[in-house]
Parts: C-alpha cells; sequence; structure tokens
C-alpha cells in the first residue's frame, strides 16, 4: 500500500484550495473571457457582476494629432454674480376685503332685475326689486308695536294721574309702567327688524316691494338669479360685487422654492393680455400654510388698476427676483450625468482630464451655479466632454 507524504498532502489541499476558487461564481466567467480575448472590457464586467464598482480612470489623456482634440472645447470657470429669477404661472383674483356677497334679507319672487353681470354699479343703485310677504309681515310687525306703545302710555299717564289723588293703587300704576316697557321694546325690535331688512321704517313707505340696493361700489362679477326667480334661502348670494380698483396676482410657489419667495420682494409679472408689458410689483403676503396636494404656497401681489385693464381669471407669469449671490459657473454643456451624479472634466494637465463630481444650486437658462466640486480659474471641458465619458 503506496505512503502517503506531508509533501503530497500539502500539494494535493492546495489543489483542491485553488479548485474552489477558480469555481467561485464569476472567476469562471473571467477566465473564460480573458481566455477568449475579451480583455479589458471583459474583467471590467467580471467586476460589476461580482457586485464591486469598476473604479473610474484617474486621468484620461488625448493624445497629440487625436481627432478628438478638436472636438472638445476647453472654458475656464468664472466668478460671476448672478441673480436668480424664479418664474411662476399666476392668476388675476379680486381681492376678498373688496368684494361683497348681495343676500336676500327675506323670501320673495325676484319680479326686476336692473343690473346685469360684468356692469359696474354705484354704492347706493338699486339692483333688484323682490316682491315679499315677509317684508309685509315686518311692516304689520311694527304697526301693531307703535300702536301698542301708544296705548300703553295713555294708561301709564292715567294710573299716574289716579295715584296722585289717591284714586288708583301703586299696584296699578307699576303694572302700566312694566307694560309701556314692554311696549316699547318690541317697537324696538320691530324697527330693527326693518333696518336690517334694509327698508325705511316710515309707516308711509309700508308694503310688500323691497327695492335691494348696491352695499359698495364694483362691478357685478358673479349672479345667481333671473327675473322671475323665487328666492327662500337667506345664506345664497343672490350676486357678488367686487371692487376693482386694486386687485391681487396669485401665484403657487413649489415647497423647494419657497425659501426664494419673501414679502415685499420684487416682482415682474407679463399677462398674457399684454405680452409686450412688464408690470412691476412686490409681494404683498406670502401663506403660512402649505397645501397638503399640490405642495405648494400661495403668494399674492397686489396691483393698482384704476383703469380695469386687470381682470379677474386672467392668466399671468410672475418672475420673483432674488438677492444677487457670486459663484462658480460653468455652462451646462459642460455637465456630465453618470450614475446619477453630475460631474465634469477638468483639465489638470495640458489635454489630460480628470473627472469631477460637483454639486449643482440651480440652473438658469444655459448657465448652472456651482455649489462643490470646482473653483474659479480651473479649465473644464464646455463643450464635447460627453466624448470623455464613453
Amino acid at each position: 500500500m503506496p505512503q502517503t507524504t506531508q509533501s503530497d498532502t500539502s500539494d494535493t489541499q492546495h489543489s483542491a484550495g485553488l479548485q474552489r476558487s477558480y469555481m467561485r461564481p464569476g472567476i469562471v466567467l473571467m477566465l473564460v473571457l480573458l481566455t477568449a480575448g475579451a480583455g479589458l472590457a471583459a474583467y471590467r464586467l467580471i467586476l460589476d457582476l461580482s457586485g464591486r464598482p469598476s473604479p473610474a480612470p484617474a486621468a484620461v489623456p488625448v493624445p497629440e494629432g487625436s481627432p478628438l482634440r478638436g472636438k472638445l472645447t476647453i472654458g475656464t470657470v468664472a466668478q460671476q454674480q448672478i441673480e436668480r429669477k424664479l418664474q411662476l404661472p399666476a392668476i388675476v383674483e379680486a381681492d376678498p376685503a373688496r368684494t361683497v356677497k348681495v343676500l336676500t334679507p327675506v323670501a320673495g319672487r325676484l319680479i326686476d332685475l336692473k343690473v346685469q353681470l360684468g356692469e359696474r354699479v354705484e354704492h347706493g343703485q338699486e339692483l333688484a326689486v323682490i316682491d315679499s310677504s315677509d317684508l309685509a309681515q315686518a311692516y304689520a310687525d311694527e304697526d301693531k308695536a307703535r300702536s301698542a306703545v301708544k296705548m300703553t302710555k295713555q294708561t301709564l299717564d292715567r294710573a299716574v294721574a289716579l295715584e296722585k289723588y289717591s284714586a288708583g293703587s301703586v299696584k296699578d300704576r307699576q303694572q302700566a309702567e312694566n307694560d309701556h316697557a314692554q311696549a316699547q321694546a318690541e317697537f324696538a325690535r320691530a324697527q330693527s327688524r326693518l333696518r336690517a331688512i334694509g327698508v325705511s321704517a316710515d309707516p308711509k313707505e309700508a308694503g310688500r316691494v323691497l327695492s335691494l340696493k348696491a352695499p359698495v361700489s364694483g362691478s357685478v362679477i358673479d349672479l345667481q338669479a333671473a327675473r322671475g326667480a323665487y328666492l327662500n334661502d337667506p345664506t345664497a348670494a343672490m350676486m357678488t360685487i367686487a371692487n376693482l380698483a386694486e386687485v391681487w396676482v396669485t401665484a403657487n410657489v413649489p415647497e423647494n422654492d419657497a425659501a426664494l419667495v419673501m414679502q415685499d420682494q420684487s416682482v415682474d409679472v407679463v399677462f398674457t393680455a399684454y405680452p409686450s408689458e412688464v408690470f412691476k410689483g412686490q409681494v404683498l403676503f406670502v401663506s403660512d400654510i402649505l397645501d397638503p396636494d399640490t405642495r405648494r404656497i400661495r403668494v399674492r401681489i397686489a396691483f393698482q388698476n384704476p383703469d380695469m385693464r386687470l381682470k379677474p381669471n386672467m392668466f399671468a407669469n410672475a418672475t420673483f427676483m432674488t438677492p444677487k449671490q457670486t459663484a462658480p459657473i460653468v455652462p451646462t454643456s459642460a455637465l456630465v450625468l453618470r450614475n446619477e451624479t453630475d460631474q465634469v472634466f477638468v483639465e489638470v494637465a495640458p489635454w489630460t482630464f480628470e473627472a469631477r463630481a460637483v454639486e449643482i444650486e440651480f440652473q438658469q437658462g444655459d448657465q448652472a451655479v456651482i455649489t462643490h466640486g470646482l473653483k474659479a480659474g480651473e479649465r473644464v471641458v464646455v463643450k464635447g466632454a460627453v466624448l470623455l465619458n464613453d
């Protein structure tokens, strides 16, 4: 029986170890590809399959005489002062503090409508005429209260006179005083009801017809009633009147740009109706509430509107001017996206470039403002950089 030496045992274990190494996933494929002549591309593929990213080359040289030199443009990183412009769509709205909803104080039938949608009205102008049994009842209540005051006053005077001559009791006089006080209170309530309706308490004007007057001057921006309609809901607005001498332009700012907008900030507004004009304004109000559905914040700019050129629901574009800042700036054509990271190719030696990751604060037009990764004065590929990324 042959004897196994220590040396043979050692060789056998070494061979088994090599065999196990070669059988690891990815290594076998690498050997096959390398044997087939795949070379460097195969090596990088195997590293990717094994979960280890292939390192990017430290530098990319462009040899003299290479046609690639003619396709590359190199520029210097500039340190510039830039003013970021945030442009957002906007819409014209009536100022809620100058808008009044006209309600019907009593139920009744609309027998005449004096205005139309969009018409301008003055304070106190007649808007509509309503035939109302409620108004007639209110006048009747006021008449009864007036008569009760007169009668209880006479009774009180008699009670006082009888008590004076010891012909009446104190109790009768006190009862007469109480009745007169109650009648006066009822009369005051009836008159208050007429004032709330908006009619005179003069008995000569008593009737069933109510003339509805404009509470403010402005334009009729909403009309919800027609001649002949029966109005029985005191909470439903018959029409809406807005004073458009001053209007709001409202924009919705995305959440990630909220820090760029503040009160009293300068804004340029261009309306779709007047594309050749720029209206200068300032931010009047920035909402403290973020809309949970749109993730936006409402911002309003107030504009004087004496000639009524700005009308509710007009579209506009609002451009917010942020404070100027100084930062390194490169053309957007210098940026190359690699593995979800922005990078540029920096010239580290004549016609030798190095890929460097950069952080972009924002892009405006064809310029990108860099926060990290570049310094002013460095030379980068500003055109054709994508060719170096291959």
